[in-house]
């Protein structure tokens, strides 16, 4: 009876995302292509680097060069590194007055609904425009509590320069893959956040980060950490506009959760379709502590993101709670890593993955409980829902389990939109695209209503665009 209900939508028309700025000679700086070891100095330079930091990047960079790519995850191999350029800036440097900002990247920003964001629901902002910070403000009762929310080269210079150098990539060594190399290597802009024991953080800090340069990388670090007792809740957005060449993003985050504090880490990731989106993210929580993450995957065209948590301390605990919508031309590989340490230490990893019109969405985990890691909790739930005949889920969990003193389990479901809850939305009035996309946004709820409420908003209109095509 429905044979001839059509089963696949349009690709996303990105134009609410995908307009740019023309970056000419007069007002950009860019590097050129390849990564060297005279590039990389070129970079450290530039950033004036401490001597630490200039012999860290070199090191890093032998070790880039001595390791294979990833061979186990989605290809790569269209991704050639000798076009990319690993640092693109504006010359007007940061800004710690919106108005100050030059007025092309500042509009880039109020069309992504940035400063109106920070105005009514942020307790600081980050804007990061190709590879610097451009903006970066916070509020006065937010720093008056101790809370230092700034740009990480400012960090590497300022009076929280040693606990920068102590924490700086030991969470994520660049021996850990590749692409974490080329990081420790290259890297520039990003965020440090640091907050004192017991300050509790009412309102979110964000940082948001615009790749707009065609043919470049992004390699923003991000280093937050929470001292005892702390609470903060810490937002991520990125984007970027489409072009027929590579573009790479391949960030680190560490987050470190001190004793009885608490981390929400929420990402919305909308980054164009010629991305090659390989990201590091991962979170150390001591005694008592709590680990949140919320991720929602839109665009790119190939991804390898996996955020890891290690509870390390007894009665620590995580949960991840993540989205992935793959289209045309898609390959998202992503999920999230555990490793259990301390005894009564519990994670639930809940993640719900979406493809279309050909797109492959691969959930991949891995949970690790330690022999030593007793009363341990683990739950795993990954959701799949297909669109259409020509799309692919599929589900890679593994679990390494060491004790036998732990509570596990796993739950896994692959299914495509009902025929019936099709015809019966129509049966109602709504249009059949319309009654597709409420489906499909019913299906994300667990994960919208874990997002503030604008992130949630901009979620849903993704998923809208998504099945919609005709923005």
């Amino acid at each position: 009876m429905f044979d001839d209900i059509k089963k696949s939508v349009a690709d996303i028309n990105q134009s609410m995302y995908d307009f740019k700025d023309v970056e000419t000679d007069k007002d950009f700086y860019r590097e050129e292509a390849g990564f060297t070891k005279e590039i990389v100095e070129k970079v450290s330079k530039e950033k004036n680097d401490p001597e630490w930091m200039r012999e860290f990047r070199l090191k890093c960079l032998d070790i880039y060069n001595n390791m294979q790519m990833p061979n186990w995850g989605p290809d790569t191999s269209e991704l050639n590194m000798d076009l990319i350029s690993s640092y693109v800036k504006s010359k007007t440097g940061m800004q710690g007055n919106w108005e100050d900002v030059p007025d092309d990247i500042k509009n880039t920003f109020e069309k992504l609904g940035i400063p109106q964001a920070e105005r009514e629901s942020l307790a600081g902002v980050g804007a990061q425009y190709d590879s610097e910070l451009v903006y970066h403000n916070v509020k006065e009762e937010v720093a008056a509590s101790g809370v230092v929310y700034t740009d990480f080269e400012s960090a590497l210079h300022g009076e929280y320069a040693d606990m920068v150098r102590e924490h700086f990539m030991k969470l994520v060594p660049p021996t850990d893959h590749k692409y974490a190399a080329l990081h420790g290597a290259v890297w520039s802009g990003g965020s440090f956040v640091y907050v004192p024991k017991g300050v509790k953080v009412e309102i979110p800090l964000q940082s948001y980060f615009r790749l707009n340069a065609a043919g470049a990388g992004q390699f923003e670090h991000t280093l937050i950490i929470v001292d005892e007792g702390a609470d903060l809740h810490f937002i991520e957005g990125c984007s970027a506009p489409k072009y027929n060449v590579a573009n790479l993003h391949a960030g680190c985050v560490e987050l470190f959760v001190g004793k009885n504090a608490r981390l929400r880490y929420s990402t919305i990731e909308n980054w164009s379709k010629n991305m090659y989106n390989l990201n590091t993210k991962r979170a150390l929580v001591e005694e008592g502590g709590v680990m949140e993450w919320v991720s929602g995957s839109f665009g790119s065209h190939t991804s390898y993101l996996y955020p890891m948590t290690i509870l390390q301390g007894d009665h620590s605990r995580m949960e991840y709670t993540g989205i992935t919508f793959a289209g045309k031309g898609q390959n998202l590989d992503t999920g999230a890593k555990v490793v259990h340490i301390g005894k009564y230490t519990s994670s639930v990893i809940s993640t719900k993955s979406i493809s279309k019109d050909g797109g492959i969405g691969t959930y991949r985990s891995s949970v690790t409980i330690n022999k030593d890691a007793k009363h341990s909790k683990a739950v795993v739930s990954c959701d799949s829902l297909m669109l259409d005949s020509k799309s692919r889920s599929d589900t890679i969990p593994g679990m390494d389990i060491r004790t036998n003193d732990a509570d596990v389990g796993h739950e896994a479901k692959i299914g495509r939109i009902s025929d019936d809850a099709v015809f019966y939305l129509m049966s109602r009035g709504i249009k059949e695209e319309d009654a597709r996309a409420m489906i499909v946004s019913g299906f994300a709820d667990p994960v919208s209503k874990e997002l503030p409420l604008e992130y949630a908003v901009e979620m849903n209109n993704l998923i809208k665009l998504e099945m919609s095509g005709n923005m």
